[in-house]
């Protein structure tokens, strides 16, 4: 019976070599080689080249708006997810499959859609555009666009990260505080919050990296404005486009530094806190 059990787990060791070998060429060619490239020109042009791209006024702008882009995104999308979770982990009522599709909706429409979706409600030709202008509120082509469009993205991935984590913890420790006399509030911040409070910093950290790194819907609702509505991927793609490759590239080491800081912070998250994030690897 043991040994029936090894052949059936265990791949000889030629497909174990094979497939582990598989995955690093592939690793290799889609994500290392792509890093090796833009640090490689960064590093080719020298620090001062670095320097002068990365403290350039347009480029300082950007770094500043896609950090305030994100400060004001992942926050909603934070408050949201909990929120949305929270009902339809907690309580069952008419539409609970209508909403946990919609929350996915982001991860099957094209972000270029969705910014175009923005501009036909918001834009000067969009249904909402006589009234925003009665009221002197602009959104296409300024900070509301891309904080919309970016909320758009990336509300998903708090609200998916807790979806399974509170559906395996259940609801006896709700159940058990609210019996004692406790509140709603009072049981959400003294038992649902400490559960989940890993898997839900865990849903912050990928939220803010797609934050930071969304291109689709903020291209199409920024206008591509140097100095006012450039975010940092959409100033590399400028700077692209007018052949100052060093630039760009220097610009682009900026965000893969800001994701490797990111990635950092995810692995140390899971290496110290694996068991309790256990549940999220099965969705």
């Amino acid at each position: 019976m043991t040994r029936a059990r090894s052949n059936a787990t265990t791949e000889p060791l030629w497909l174990r070599v094979a497939l582990i070998l598989l995955a690093l060429a592939l690793l290799g060619v889609f994500l290392l080689m792509p890093l090796g490239v833009i640090f490689a020109e960064v590093w080719k042009g020298g620090w001062a080249t670095f320097k002068a791209a990365a403290t350039d006024p347009d480029a300082v702008h950007a770094i500043k708006l896609t950090l305030l882009v994100a400060a004001i995104a992942v926050p909603l999308n934070t408050v949201f997810g909990v929120a949305a979770a929270w009902a339809i982990t907690k309580f069952e009522f008419r539409g609970k499959n209508l909403l946990v599709t919609l929350i996915d909706l982001p991860f099957s429409v094209s972000p270029v859609i969705a910014g175009l979706v923005w501009v036909l409600l918001f834009g000067r030709s969009g249904w909402l555009h006589p009234w925003l202008e009665a009221h002197d509120i602009k959104i296409i082509f300024a900070l509301p666009g891309l904080v919309v469009a970016t909320v758009f993205v990336t509300f998903p991935f708090v609200a998916r990260e807790l979806i399974p984590l509170m559906q395996a913890q259940g609801s006896d420790e709700e159940y058990a505080a609210l019996t004692l006399g406790a509140g709603g509030w009072s049981t959400f911040w003294h038992v649902t919050l400490p559960n989940i409070r890993w898997g839900l910093l865990y849903g912050v950290l990928l939220c803010n990296a797609r934050a930071m790194g969304e291109f689709g819907a903020v291209s199409v609702v920024s206008g591509h404005i140097r100095g006012l509505t450039n975010t940092m991927p959409l100033h590399v793609e400028v700077l692209y486009n007018d052949y100052q490759l060093t630039a760009a590239f220097a610009v682009a080491s900026l965000l893969a530094i800001l994701a490797f800081i990111t990635l950092g912070l995810k692995s140390l998250l899971e290496w110290r806190h694996g068991p309790e994030l256990a549940a999220l690897r099965g969705h």
